[in-house]
């Protein structure tokens, strides 16, 4: 694997094997198996770090991830397990499997980068790549440290100490598309019993909070050109409709529930002013802390778009791109999660690595507390989201989804922004996404071994989409694979 030189990069790891009399069934034993797979994670620590920074130079944007995902493919059969590549119409999409029967427990892997935010692995704005993509949310840590908990447990599989089935999901596309909508619609989560998913964080916690439901679309409009100063009356400004769409949408934001949110971008505006513009395209997304207000927030918005076209004298179209809904989360899953953390203990950085975390915080202008390697408590009712989406929470509408946050960046620094891709590139991101992966194996151990477990588990999900259908933001069709 290519190893490229950082010119700030800590390796001293200070993460070590639990202590065994701190075992999270108060037995004053580790489980064997929980060790066991601890202990393999570790073992493979070097090989993860070395794919997460692999991704980290990469950093290709949705569904171009080709070097991310093959690497990831690769050492899942490098590893053993089975690989299916090219799923649910996504070239960068693949599930790798290793076992046979129930339980059948998936994890989720992510790799995908944000446009624009290329950032060298210091603690102060630079490019890696002038105009480049960068890990702004450490997917190039999720992906890897996921891979790392399903080779711990396909390991112990292998030996005779578990039964079933693990399953890798390697999903493209989650900051734009949504490439587990897909994945979702084709049936590939249909036979999975828990699913589990980790993100990179400022803080260690079991997730019990949801997330805000989505919907992605585009508003085109389609106007008359004419010479914009010998004959304007002849011509019909389709630029005129995507400005008096957005004004009617910032009319709107006063009338909408607090929780709400609505951002667009203007995608195409005209090419030169001395000719009116026959075409304009806005691109929107709105969002909620549940689907169905979406749903009815889009109602509103599509009647907007009516009025402007007659308004403007334009045609106006609204296509449905994608969007997600509200995380379902599982409390009895949280409770597994939380209480193995609590057995792995604390996160530990060295003053290096806090340094380097509050120059970022002095540099954004945000309280230099560091890093928080403290296991957070388990908040069994956190109240609504405080914003973000992700299609994770599609998949916790199809299956039980179990979630974790572990510590890769700077406590409070900005995400999707420079910050983030700095620590994801160096030993922090590195610590963070070995805890985690160690965190999610010991999880899915208790899954395996414990049926009751995994009962009170979908007992929890069954309730809470009793009486309600899943239909996905995603039109009919394959995803949006890009041409190039």
């Amino acid at each position: 694997m290519v190893r490229r030189q950082l010119a700030l990069v800590f390796l001293c790891y200070s993460i070590a094997l639990p202590v065994v009399a701190q075992a999270d069934d108060g037995s004053g034993a580790a489980s064997p198996a929980k060790t066991a797979v601890v202990a393999s994670v570790e073992r493979h620590r070097g090989e993860l770090a070395e794919l997460a920074d692999e991704i980290w130079t990469y950093a290709e944007t949705a569904l171009r991830e080709t070097g991310s995902a093959a690497l990831l493919a690769d050492y899942a059969e490098v590893q053993g397990f089975e690989v299916e590549r090219g799923v649910a119409g996504m070239p960068t999409a693949f599930v790798a499997s290793f076992g046979r029967g129930r339980p059948v427990i998936g994890i989720m892997g992510e790799y995908d980068a944000l446009p624009g935010i290329s950032q060298k692995a210091r603690p102060a704005k630079e490019a890696f790549v002038e105009g480049g993509a960068g890990h702004g949310c450490g997917h190039n840590l999720f992906g890897p440290g996921s891979l790392g908990a399903a080779v711990a447990i396909k390991e112990l599989i292998e030996a005779g100490e578990l039964e079933g089935t693990i399953r890798f999901y390697g999903t493209p596309a989650e900051e734009s598309v949504g490439g587990k909508l897909y994945m979702v619609r084709d049936g590939l989560f249909d036979d999975v019993d828990v699913a589990l998913a980790w993100h990179p964080s400022d803080k260690n916690q079991a997730d019990t909070q949801s997330s805000q439901a989505l919907v992605d679309f585009e508003v085109e409009f389609s106007g008359k050109a004419a010479h914009a100063a010998y004959d304007p009356w002849n011509g019909r400004s389709a630029v005129d409709g995507a400005e008096l769409f957005t004004h009617a949408m910032n009319l709107m934001r006063e009338h909408v529930r607090p929780s709400v949110r609505m951002h667009y971008a203007i995608t195409h505006g005209g090419i030169v002013p001395n000719v009116v513009p026959e075409y304009a395209r806005v691109w929107a997304w709105l969002r909620d802390t549940k689907h169905e207000s979406v749903d009815e927030l889009l109602e509103r918005v599509e009647r907007i778009v009516e009025g402007v076209a007659l308004a403007t004298g334009t045609e106006a179209t609204l296509t449905v791109q994608s969007g997600d809904y509200e995380m379902l989360p599982n409390i009895q899953g949280a409770r597994l999660i939380h209480a193995n953390m609590s057995w792995l203990g604390p996160l530990e950085f060295t003053e290096e690595e806090q340094e380097f975390a509050r120059t970022i915080q002095r540099a954004t202008g945000v309280e230099e507390k560091g890093l928080s390697g403290a296991v957070e408590a388990l908040d069994e009712d956190p109240g609504p989201p405080e914003g973000g989406s992700t299609d994770v929470a599609d998949v916790s509408w199809k299956v039980p989804t179990l979630h974790l946050s572990a510590t890769t960046a700077a406590a409070g620094a900005p995400w999707h922004a420079w910050p983030v891709v700095a620590t994801g590139g160096m030993s922090i991101g590195h610590k963070g996404m070995t805890w985690a992966a160690k965190a999610l194996a010991a999880t899915m151990v208790d899954l395996f071994e414990d049926a009751a477990a995994r009962e009170a588990v979908r007992a929890e999900f069954d309730t809470k989409t009793a009486g309600k259908t899943y239909k996905a933001y995603i039109p009919g069709g394959p995803p949006p694979v890009p041409a190039d």
